[in-house]
């Protein structure tokens, strides 16, 4: 039976403390940068365990900036994973390096530690590992890898807040990590984004330079402490944080523990309604780690199956069920495949997941309600389209 209500896919779960938290910010007259944002870069560093931790204004600012002060530039290499959001690669563009590609496991959807060392060049400076949907990478060959090529890690742990290898939280092993506090992640500020380092003067200058390259805490040139001059000390960037997204996000953090409880219920009754299908569950976590939760991927089995992935996405549309594709490999996409001369069939596991992922609502804030529409709309698709 079709939803009467359309279920958004990724909808942020808000709950009454961050509203009277918003609202107290507004009423405070300082909306902008502030000391709200300085409280929520503190609870982060305390939950993540890092030395310093710096608010942004989004993950995709968070990581053109960090490769910005680890020196990356014009005629430099950088080497990441196609299946990831544009940008991962977007930011590594903006620094007038190159992009890399390689290929992921089939399994587990991330970077391939096989194939990175393959594609290490005289000009490789960094490699931006990806722990896609919150499965952490294998990070001890990916560490072993940049230090015998001395090259700079820097994480993309976007999906992976609450992530562990072997552990050590993310935001914990390489030089540079960085999150995402987008409207769909694990913890939201609506927009927003940290970068987690145990460089101090990595640190300084990224929250310099993601605020115009003015000198530190120019934000409090205007506080009751009174006015101070500032200089500009670099051509920097409007990447702040404000107080506004900072509201949601001192609340957010406290409940992470919680909500990532719910999605490992929710993950547990989708793992078992879904198993006899024919399509693939997200393997399981490997040992050692914490899988962060964050997306529910399913792969159709195409072969098995009298559809493709678009028509099956369309039809869950149909029964009010809002899905995600995570997602499109990049190397299929116009401005990669032109610029950089990539073909189809040049990383093959990513092309296989791109033609076949499916990603479920998939968040604290589904009731039981909520998932059973899921799971009955998934069989029921999956059974029409079922080859006799």
């Amino acid at each position: 039976m079709k939803r009467n209500d359309f279920l958004v896919f990724g909808s942020p779960y808000i709950e009454e403390p961050e509203i009277d938290e918003m609202v107290s910010t507004l009423r405070s007259g300082w909306i902008g940068t502030g000391p709200k944002v300085g409280r929520f870069e503190e609870l982060f560093r305390e939950y993540i365990g890092a030395p310093y931790a710096i608010a942004l204004n989004s993950c995709t600012a968070a990581l053109h900036v960090s490769m910005i002060v680890a020196g990356i530039g014009p005629g430099d290499e950088v080497i990441t994973t196609p299946m990831t959001f544009c940008a991962t690669a977007n930011a590594i563009i903006h620094t007038g390096a190159k992009p890399v590609f390689v290929d992921v496991k089939k399994d587990t959807m991330n970077i391939d530690p096989d194939l990175i060392e393959q594609a290490v060049t005289s000009r490789t400076k960094a490699i931006v590992p990806v722990h896609f949907a919150g499965r952490p990478c294998e990070m001890d060959r990916i560490m072993e890898i940049a230090r015998r090529y001395k090259l700079m890690v820097i994480e993309d742990a976007a999906h992976c807040i609450e992530g562990v290898y072997k552990g050590k939280k993310i935001g914990t092993i390489g030089d540079i990590t960085c999150f995402s506090f987008y409207v769909t992640k694990n913890v939201t500020t609506g927009e927003g984004g940290m970068v987690t380092t145990p460089r101090e003067d990595w640190a300084d200058k990224i929250k310099m330079y993601g605020l115009h390259g003015m000198s530190r805490n120019a934000w409090k040139r205007y506080s009751d402490e009174g006015f101070k001059h500032y200089q500009v000390i670099f051509p920097g960037y409007k990447y702040n944080m404000t107080d506004m997204q900072a509201s949601l996000g001192i609340h957010q953090i406290k409940r992470i523990e919680t909500y990532y409880k719910r999605r490992e219920e929710i993950w547990k009754q989708y793992n078992e309604a879904f198993k006899n299908l024919p399509l693939s569950i997200p393997s399981p976590p490997e040992k050692e780690t914490r899988h962060a939760r964050h997306l529910y991927t399913i792969l159709l089995n195409l072969e098995k199956l009298k559809t493709d992935r678009d028509t099956f996405q369309q039809a869950l549309y149909e029964e009010n069920i809002g899905t995600g594709i995570h997602y499109i490999s990049l190397h299929l996409h116009d401005y990669y495949r032109k610029t950089y001369g990539y073909r189809p069939d040049d990383f093959p596991n990513s092309k296989f997941i791109s033609e076949r992922t499916v990603s479920l609502p998939f968040s604290a804030k589904l009731t039981d309600d909520d998932v059973e529409d899921v799971i009955r709309a998934v069989r029921k698709y999956i059974m029409l389209y079922f080859k006799k």
